[in-house]
């Protein structure tokens, strides 16, 4: 049988782990900058806690697990109904009661409400864990990728909001990548189905809003046709979506279009507010680069306040950022009333990226920083004494494990991208020193072999 993999899963080398820990060290770092500590859940969910959480079209994309010892599920009564219900994403607990979690914001939710009387609050988490989606493989999407989330619970300070969006600026300024933090609020979205008087359908609206850059104007419209907005509303919708202008340009032209919604209204304010806490920074990329897009609906049911999304300029991706405030999401858990706000990095879309602009630095293709050379069993013995004093002193080294041409040893170093070359022979060995050759200068030099040591410490 010829080995292969699932679709839309990846093997990780040494190199590709490299670059991938170098984004998330640097995720983690401003995490922890804000305050926020780390976080692990199960793989694993009850199939309960995600259901329902992501709106119809997520619920199809769980990945469901088949109970155990299910004998034969095909031969039971029913069967064959009950799995074309998991397919449309119901339930069926004879079948299956648990999956792999979607994202790591319900998996959250559910351990606040589990462990609420003991946490510190406001309670500040950030989470670095892969997710699974039954989705359908494509470029920067994939069926089993990591998400690097941070997340508030139990604050309604809009503070918080603005730190979220701070987070995003910083950390993808330390990437090099440049990028527009888009905001909108859900509060608007609720307004515009109220204008629209669908407001039993606002879920369907911003899901049509959700797919704009993928479809086109004309699609949103057929789509809201079908929902049943008249060509009225369906005008007023395009009217909002064509909003243009400077971020206070875009509110008040906003404000004429759902003047009448008191929701509205607040939603202005929150942005109003956010809007005021970047202006009043001294940093003139941070005004530059968060902005006010009205079409950003984040097609998730738990979100109520602030959304967020991140794009990359200079390169065809998808969104790599995205999050928002959801104020009631521990409710579904018997928690009610513990207000929350998050986000969350798509990992593998930043690595896409990062890889297609060659923004990785050049330093983290590098682990082994010195090859000692074999030359034979006595050599080595001895080349290996004064390799683990480097290694007890942090200077990570390779001795060549056979013996053998000096011309492979050498290949092998230039392939792992090795600086140094230790070569000790019989004559190094009766001088106590060693040959120390640059591998990227091509210099070569004999230096006492107590030296060593302190010469890579330099």
């Amino acid at each position: 049988m010829k080995p292969s993999l699932p679709q839309g899963t990846r093997d990780f080398a040494a190199e590709t782990l490299r670059k991938r820990t170098f984004i998330i060290n640097t995720i983690k770092e401003v995490f922890e900058l804000y305050g926020f500590e780390p976080l692990e859940t199960p793989a694993m969910e009850n199939l309960e806690t995600l259901m329902g959480k992501y709106g119809d079209e997520g619920d199809k994309l769980i990945f469901k697990i088949l109970n155990n010892g299910l004998d034969n599920p095909a031969k039971k009564e029913n069967a064959r109904n009950d799995f074309e219900n998991i397919l449309s994403g119901k339930n069926e607990k004879k079948i299956t009661e648990r999956a792999l979690r979607y994202d790591l914001t319900i998996p959250f939710a559910r351990y606040v409400a589990m462990n609420y009387g003991k946490l510190t609050l406001p309670f500040k988490r950030y989470q670095i864990q892969p997710v699974w989606r039954a989705d359908r493989p494509q470029k920067g999407r994939y069926r089993e990728f990591f998400q690097c989330d941070a997340d508030i619970a139990g604050t309604y300070s809009l503070i918080s909001d603005v730190e979220l969006a701070e987070i995003y600026v910083q950390v993808f300024r330390r990437l090099n990548i440049e990028v527009d933090v888009k905001i909108n609020s859900r509060k608007i979205l609720y307004a515009l189905a109220e204008v629209c008087d669908h407001l039993d359908a606002m879920n369907a609206i911003t899901t049509a809003l959700d797919k704009l850059d993928k479809t086109g104007i004309e699609k949103v419209k057929e789509e809201l046709k079908m929902i049943g907005l008249s060509k009225k509303h369906i005008l007023l919708i395009e009217k909002y979506i064509n909003i243009q202008g400077s971020n206070l340009e875009k509110l008040e032209k906003l404000s004429d279009i759902i003047s009448t919604s008191e929701t509205g209204k607040k939603g202005i304010e929150e942005l109003k507010f956010i809007l005021g806490y970047v202006e009043n920074s001294n940093n003139q990329e941070e005004k530059q680069t968060i902005t006010i897009d009205f079409t950003l609906a984040r097609g998730l049911n738990y979100y109520t306040g602030i959304i967020y999304e991140v794009k990359a300029r200079n390169v065809s991706m998808g969104s790599i950022g995205g999050g928002g405030r959801y104020d009631d999401l521990t409710g579904l858990f018997g928690v009610p009333n513990v207000p929350g706000a998050g986000i969350s990095f798509g990992l593998d879309r930043i690595y896409d990226v990062m890889e297609e602009l060659a923004l990785f630095p050049a330093s983290i293709y590098q682990s082994t920083q010195v090859l000692f050379f074999n030359l034979g069993e006595k050599e080595s013995r001895y080349a290996f004494k004064l390799m683990q004093d480097l290694r007890h002193k942090g200077i990570s080294c390779e001795l060549f494990y056979e013996k053998t041409k000096l011309d492979k040893q050498f290949k092998y170093a230039s392939k792992k991208n090795i600086a140094f070359a230790v070569i000790i022979g019989s004559d190094e060995m009766k001088l106590n020193s060693c040959m120390l050759k640059d591998l990227n200068k091509g210099e070569q030099q004999t230096i006492p072999a107590n030296q060593l040591s302190s010469f890579f410490e330099k």
